[in-house]
């Protein structure tokens, strides 16, 4: 096989609760996080030149082995021990600093073109294991639908056919403003501020069992991010501009993973009026250097 070429999704999360932090210092959480139609694309193709090399149309993009595509390559090798040559080839959509697991989903897609390469050595079992090892959020990126996320992210299930179908065939709005929240900083002042901030394990469960058990009850019911308690407090641009979007528009936006990426669901019928109003309204917010796309759940 000569080369393998891929989509490597964005995701959002439906539903994020941090909650509590673990002997370890790594936090537990709670999430539903969907795939969406929209991303990066990766092509992966075997080299004579015995070593992994990564080109990307990004040039901010670092292509050393601090990415995680060239990490997810040389765990995949060692792991295997297939020592062919690689070069990866990289078109980046997804923006950095976002929420939107970008690096992540690049990592997981990338062990996947390899297995496919290699003559897939590895059952899908040993592919999440390996992707768990890149970061958290990594695995969710092997299914195929919406996940429910416990643990650090590594505890993975399907969420059920019956609340999938309260998202199927509806659009959203992805936006993102010129600066990113590095997740580093977020986790840390989620940790240093008071435990208030936490959802309860027992409380995460029951909102999200609520909104399962309840098919009447559509996905803008679930959205609920943790990290918002800390982010808006020092982005104020992200809950002034999701405030205008309901106020204005009667919209029900949430940030994804721990930001700076927004997204909002689009009313099923369509009005493009109202939809370019609902557009012209983020970038009077943001700034026309904001990063804007529609798209839907994959």
């Amino acid at each position: 096989m000569p080369a393998v070429t891929l989509f490597s999704p964005a995701k959002i999360n439906l539903f994020l609760a941090i909650v509590g932090r673990r002997v370890d210092g790594f936090h537990d959480l709670l999430s539903v996080a969907a795939p969406l139609a929209w991303g990066d694309t990766l092509i992966a193709e075997t080299n004579t030149k015995q070593r992994v090399e990564l080109e990307c149309d990004d040039p901010s993009l670092p292509t050393d082995e601090s990415n995680l595509v060239v990490r997810a390559a040389n765990l995949f090798r060692e792991r295997t021990g297939w020592s062919s040559g690689l070069s990866f080839s990289l078109q980046k959509r997804i923006p950095q600093g976002a929420g939107l697991g970008g690096g992540s989903s690049n990592a997981s897609t990338a062990l996947l073109a390899l297995n496919r390469l290699a003559g897939l050595p590895l059952q899908p079992i040993e592919l999440a294991e390996l992707a768990a090892r890149l970061g958290s959020d990594c695995p969710l990126f092997l299914e195929d639908g919406p996940v429910v996320m416990r643990g650090r992210g590594e505890r993975l299930e399907p969420l059920p056919t019956g609340a999938v179908s309260r998202l199927r065939g509806r659009r959203l709005l992805v936006f993102k403003p010129s600066f990113g929240v590095p997740t580093p900083w977020a986790y840390r002042h989620l940790a240093e501020s008071r435990p208030s901030r936490y959802l309860p394990s027992d409380e995460a469960e029951a909102r999200l069992a609520h909104w399962i058990a309840n098919p009447r009850l559509p996905v803008e019911d679930l959205l609920y991010n943790t990290f918002e308690t800390v982010a808006f407090e020092k982005f104020v641009a992200l809950p002034t501009l999701l405030e205008i979007l309901s106020t204005r528009f009667d919209l029900k936006g949430s940030m994804s993973g721990s930001g700076s990426a927004c997204f909002a669901f689009l009313p099923e019928r369509r009005d493009p009026d109202r939809e370019d109003a609902i557009r012209k309204a983020i970038r009077e917010a943001w700034g026309d250097d904001c990063f804007l796309v529609e798209t839907a759940h994959r």
